[in-house]
């Protein structure tokens, strides 16, 4: 039998190396052939402006409708969270047909409410964003000899007070040979369906068919004859020649005047494999100086904590050996004549103040950590890539929600073990971790919705998704946190190694504040993660693309471990001034570097989002900034304070008491 399994063992790791030698594909993305003369449609998603980062549907502005009317694409619930609205389009192609001069429509004629709207649009420099095969379109720029990728195209501009729009589009389809091996089965279609289908005994098999692996496009402003077009149906040839140059603007817009649309499109067979079709959009600029900045700041950092913890380490050692090699006479005027951690033994474990908040916080913050960390896992292993528009934020979601357990059972323990085993009150705990942050959170995000939903963006988020959200909340996340409460509220809880002092000793004068300190220990923690930040940033408000998962989850460890060292190191510094009051310190102490994010924050808004227009804006910004600080803060508060917790629990676990 054992024979058998060894067997299926070896039959299985040879099928999956000649599997893997067909290609890796993203997980959730496959390859769609298509044969020459096939139909490709492009869609459009909103419009978007690093400006004003309100995100406003394609169709607000007047362009050509496709004939069949407008339809939305299936979207997940990362996609509608983040403002995309994929729509259908008129533009179509036919695989390896090329086509020139090909009229689209000619819009009414522009009111006065159409033309206002055009040219804010264009002042706020939008750009339109049209997708082939789920590949944004992306343009080349030459600037100061320097070429540089956008996606999209701008929908106009203006010169010298005259405002321009992009009517004519000249595209470029980068194909590549569909490569099939013999009795597979292929999987078609990418994003929005899949469809598996046999190829043995398929007719068609022979035909040569082709898959997308590049869409660019060009933009250009040209001047049509209107009265010409006027008899043109769509997709009809225009009457002559159209000469695209992306340095001359000519289509004015102007009241009363109709727009014609047109494009041309042309296929290039091209060397990139379909795997490696997202290289374009990943290649970011300075990436030698990204990698080595975060790489010297990961060693930079780990030299300081490495330092850290040696000191550390010998100090706490040396004061353990010193005292525990005293006999009890010498101990007791030992006790006597020094001052220190030693000293607070019968107050260290003197129930906070606040402490079902305290409970509820780090049961939140285990929550939220346990979801960046295998989020990030799964970002960087390819499960969510760019590729798989909004998993990223589905896959967030879904974490956080299963990971209630953990934050139910964390807090509810806590509680207990402040309370020396104390059942009573552990419901109310529960229910408090499960609403605490999601509370907060539903708070900021309804009120910057208010704010989209005046501005008609499609960034709002519907009422029907309102709705799912808090059933996801309320039927599945509030039911876990309160499972995971229940089991915390059944096991043990863990028992202080010292008996508390009825009367509370006092706290000696000390001769600077003790928070200042706590404030100050977040510069460390931030110097771990402030080069990182500065990405992750820019691919939030400035439209790049950030996949750099790998290096964001050695940042994540590194950030837990030196939040863990600074508040084991603040801890052991306010016990040593006779401060028995290490609990809400040691959690901010790690937490605070959230105030240096939002500082940071605040600085990137004034510094690198010059162009960030109106209050409207400024307060989307600020507001989302508010919400990703207090997860931040939530998470490496609780590392540090359950480090902490750990570490005087040992400490004083210790020392020899009678």
């Amino acid at each position: 039998m054992r024979s058998m399994d060894r067997f299926g063992i070896w039959v299985l790791a040879i099928l999956l190396v000649i599997q893997s030698s067909f290609g890796f594909y993203l997980p959730g993305s496959y390859p769609h052939k298509y044969e020459v003369g096939d139909y490709l449609n492009v869609k459009v998603n909103s419009l978007t402006s690093i400006e004003t980062e309100m995100p406003f549907s394609y169709y607000s502005l007047p362009f050509c409708k496709p004939s069949e009317g407008i339809k939305d694409s299936a979207e997940n619930l990362g996609e509608l969270l983040m403002g995309d609205r994929i729509e259908n389009s008129p533009y179509r192609f036919r695989m390896f047909k090329n086509e020139s001069e090909i009229f689209l429509c000619q819009t009414d004629k522009l009111s006065a409410d159409s033309l206002k709207l055009l040219k804010k649009r264009i002042d706020e420099m939008y750009q339109v964003n049209p997708m082939l095969d789920n590949l944004p379109a992306i343009r080349y720029t030459k600037r100061d000899g320097y070429v540089l990728r956008w996606t999209g195209y701008p929908v106009g501009i203006k010169v010298q007070d005259v405002y321009y729009v992009f009517n004519h589009l000249k595209f470029k389809v980068l194909v590549h040979k569909y490569e099939e091996a013999a009795n597979v089965a292929r999987v078609m279609g990418t994003g929005d369906a899949a469809e598996v289908i046999p190829t043995i005994g398929k007719k068609d098999s022979d035909v040569p068919g082709y898959m997308v692996v590049g869409f660019e496009v060009v933009p250009c402003s040209f001047a049509h004859n209107g009265e010409s077009t006027k008899k043109l149906k769509m997709y009809e040839r225009y009457t002559t020649p159209i000469k695209c140059d992306s340095t001359r603007v000519s289509m004015s817009v102007k009241e009363g005047q109709s727009i014609v649309f047109s494009y041309e499109v042309s296929f290039e067979e091209s060397d990139i494999k379909w795997p490696s079709r997202w290289d374009a959009y990943l290649k970011m600029e300075g990436s030698k100086v990204h990698w080595f900045s975060i790489l010297n700041s990961l060693m930079v950092i780990t030299f300081l904590a490495g330092i850290v913890l040696v000191i550390f380490l010998r100090t706490v050692r040396r004061d353990l050996t010193r005292y525990e090699e005293l006999d009890k006479e010498a101990q007791a005027q030992m006790n006597e004549e020094l001052s220190g951690w030693k000293l607070v033994v019968g107050d260290v474990f003197r129930a906070p103040s606040n402490a079902s908040l305290l409970c509820v916080m780090v049961g939140d913050g285990v929550q939220i950590l346990g979801m960046a960390v295998v989020t990030i896992l799964f970002a960087a292993l390819g499960f969510m890539s760019p590729a798989s528009r909004g998993t990223l934020i589905t896959g967030m979601l879904f974490f956080y929600m299963i990971l209630g357990i953990a934050a139910g059972y964390v807090s509810v323990r806590l509680w207990r073990t402040i309370g020396c085993g104390e059942h009573r009150g552990w419901m109310s705990v529960a229910w408090k971790a499960a609403c605490f942050f999601p509370g907060i959170a539903f708070l900021i995000l309804t009120t910057l919705n208010f704010l989209l939903w005046g501005s008609h963006s499609t960034g709002a988020i519907p009422f029907s998704l309102f709705v799912i959200l808090l059933l996801l909340w309320f039927c599945i996340s509030v039911p876990l946190t309160l499972i995971g409460g229940y089991f915390g509220a059944k096991a043990p809880h863990i028992e202080f190694p010292v008996r508390t002092n009825q009367i509370p000793r006092e706290i000696p004068a000390q001769k600077y504040p003790s928070w200042l300190l706590v404030l100050g220990a977040g510069t460390l923690p931030f110097g771990t993660l402030f080069i990182e930040l500065f990405f992750i940033m820019s691919s939030i408000w400035m439209g790049r693309v950030y996949y750099v998962f790998g290096f964001l989850f050695v940042v994540l460890i590194l950030l837990v471990v030196v939040c863990a060292e600074v508040s084991l190191v603040l801890t052991y510094m306010h016990l040593c001034v006779e401060d028995y009051k290490w609990w809400w310190k040691s959690f901010f102490a790690s937490g605070s570097v959230a105030i240096y994010i939002f500082i940071y924050s605040i600085n990137y808004l004034v510094f690198d989002l010059k162009s960030l227009s109106g209050p409207v804006s400024a307060t989307l910004y600020l507001g989302y900034s508010l919400f990703m600080v207090l997860a931040i803060m939530l998470a490496t508060g609780t590392v540090g304070f359950l480090s902490s917790f750990w570490f005087v629990h040992y400490l004083f676990s210790s020392v020899k008491l009678d």
